[in-house]
């Protein structure tokens, strides 16, 4: 339960981070490709973020996110990379099931972050490229009032010309590598695969009515 709790936490300060970040001003001009994918992110939510009537309906607020994040995330890459060794071992359905679901679960949280907070700045560190040039480390530095300033790395590739991201590390810890070990936990519990992706239709069903109501 431990481990689980430091799991979420983690998983709503990446989302928190990837949806409401804004570069600070002097450095916006400089970015490279990748760098500036994450800008144009930032600005398109932020943007929307000072329409208090649009962030009241969050359903309204769900759709909007995943329009602008989805193009930029691959969540292909993402759910097997997740899943791990339980992915080679999914039917072609609970693979389908699955990444629909995850990607639920991450625009819904990324959706709770966009709603509730809006005072975070963001720098841009030297772009970090691999020896292979469809590849790459975008580290920053997350600021907010009053606390030290958070480390967050996004790891990057190039896919058909569009940098899109496939994981991303805060001082150090990797969403994927966390979500891998929950979701391992939980195949181990369950006992299958289906068991745990029906756990997250549900939650994600239930979240869903809530926020409507």
């Amino acid at each position: 339960m431990k481990n689980r709790t430091k799991h979420y936490a983690i998983v709503g300060l990446f989302t928190l981070l990837l949806s409401l970040m804004t570069a600070t001003k002097g450095n916006a001009e400089d970015l490279q490709p990748p760098q500036q994918v994450i800008q144009n992110i930032s600005s398109e939510l932020q943007q929307k973020l000072q329409d208090k009537s649009f962030t009241k309906d969050f359903v309204q607020v769900t759709q909007f996110v995943n329009g602008v994040i989805y193009p930029h995330t691959d969540f292909d890459k993402i759910a097997p990379l997740v899943l791990g060794k339980h992915w080679k071992t999914a039917t072609p359905e609970e693979q389908g099931r699955f990444k629909h679901e995850f990607q639920t679960l991450l625009v819904r949280t990324y959706s709770r972050a966009f709603v509730e907070y809006n005072n975070w700045s963001m720098r841009f560190l030297p772009l970090d490229a691999s020896n292979e040039p469809t590849k790459a480390l975008v580290k920053t530095n997350v600021i907010q009032p009053h606390k030290q300033p958070i480390d967050v790395t996004y790891r990057m590739f190039l896919t058909n010309g569009d940098w899109k991201v496939y994981d991303i590390l805060i001082d150090g810890v990797s969403l994927v590598t966390n979500y891998r070990s929950t979701f391992d936990d939980e195949i181990q519990t369950q006992g299958s695969l289906n068991a745990v992706i029906d756990g997250l239709v549900k939650r994600n069903a239930e979240a869903l009515s809530a926020e409507k109501s």
